[in-house]
């Protein structure tokens, strides 16, 4: 992709792409049956997202994907987050 093209979307969100780039590569090899990564990830999206997550929130996610067996992608995250 152009460099220029993730400019624009830092420039856009206020998200720094490296930070994004760094946490899509964390998750390749992430166990996320384990609740703890769970609970990791959702707080590196949420400060990546500069958008806090209330406990209660963070919870029904991790049962979510944990017990429920939801897939976890950024989009699920977006979504829970917002819902609050």
């Amino acid at each position: 992709m152009d460099n220029q093209f993730f400019k624009n979307i830092e420039k856009k969100t206020g998200v720094n792409m490296n930070d994004v780039f760094e946490l899509a590569s964390s998750l390749q090899n992430a166990n996320f049956k384990d609740e703890k990564t769970v609970r990791n990830v959702i707080r590196r999206v949420s400060q990546i997202a500069n958008k806090p997550v209330p406990k209660e929130t963070e919870d029904k996610i991790v049962k979510s994907i944990v017990a429920e067996g939801k897939q976890l992608d950024f989009g699920t995250i977006a979504q829970m987050i917002n819902k609050k």
